[in-house]
């Protein structure tokens, strides 16, 4: 993954914390509202993907929205930008960029996160993991002033464990998700989406939680409704259409192993 351009599009005049979307203005509970039981769909395609750029991530959208998504997660100023001027629901924006000798990635520093604010991203997610983030900076540190200078602005804490969640409602965040469950190395190995850790979440804090990571399945959307999530976000079943036809693939070549060669 490379570090991404974090220039605003040019003509494109960005809104954001109580701001607007598809040209009606919005407070933060509105957005809140917007989202409440939904499914929220990530598009999300990176450089040297078949769907990267030329406004596919916002016909994805569009097509979303037809289909009953009441949010889109979208990474990428050019993407979200994209996006808001073609598709009438709140985004939860980011920008995943590298940076040495941190593992953090989604929305690592203050670049991104200014960045999209100024794109009008509705919601800001970012890493809120325990992990190092770049120049050696704490999540306290690096979000309590965003915290501040943003008060009308909402933030979603992407999270890994429950401890992770528990700090972030602490600090000020306005939503969590199960994002990283799984992605770090104190939760590598865990089955997503992670039920036990949904219960958890959805039974300690008071801030809105947001199930991401894993659900492929009706089934598991339906299991993960049971409990009291805000939201659904489901990316890969629907928005990745190289990962689909290679799920199906092996699924085909498993069948065929059971008949020989």
């Amino acid at each position: 993954m490379q570090r991404l351009d974090l220039a605003v599009p040019i003509g494109y005049n960005g809104r954001y914390g109580n701001g607007i979307w598809g040209g009606i203005s919005v407070t933060k509970q509105t957005v809140l509202n917007q989202l409440y039981r939904g499914i929220i769909v990530s598009c999300q395609a990176l450089p040297g993907e078949p769907l990267h750029g030329r406004g596919m991530m916002a016909a994805m959208a569009q097509a979303a929205k037809e289909g009953g998504a009441v949010g889109i997660r979208a990474n990428g100023v050019e993407d979200i930008a994209s996006i808001r001027r073609q598709v009438a629901l709140p985004v939860i924006g980011i920008v995943k960029a590298e940076y040495p000798g941190s593992p953090v990635y989604i929305t690592p520093t203050e670049a991104e996160v200014e960045a999209l604010l100024q794109a009008g991203a509705e919601i800001i997610a970012l890493d809120a993991t325990a992990r190092p983030r770049p120049q050696g900076q704490s999540l306290e540190e690096f979000f309590l002033p965003l915290r501040q200078r943003h008060p009308g602005q909402l933030f979603m804490a992407d999270c890994a464990t429950l401890e992770e969640a528990r700090r972030a409602q602490a600090l000020g965040f306005d939503l969590v998700g199960t994002t990283l469950c799984g992605y770090t190395q104190d939760t590598l190995g865990t089955p997503i989406p992670s039920l036990p850790l949904l219960e958890a979440m959805t039974r300690e804090l008071s801030v809105p939680v947001i199930a991401e990571g894993g659900i492929w399945e009706r089934e598991q959307l339906r299991q993960v409704f049971a409990y009291p999530v805000h939201a659904a976000v489901i990316g890969t079943a629907i928005t990745r259409p190289r990962e689909i036809t290679r799920r199906f693939v092996e699924a085909a070549g498993a069948q065929e192993g059971q008949y020989g060669a």
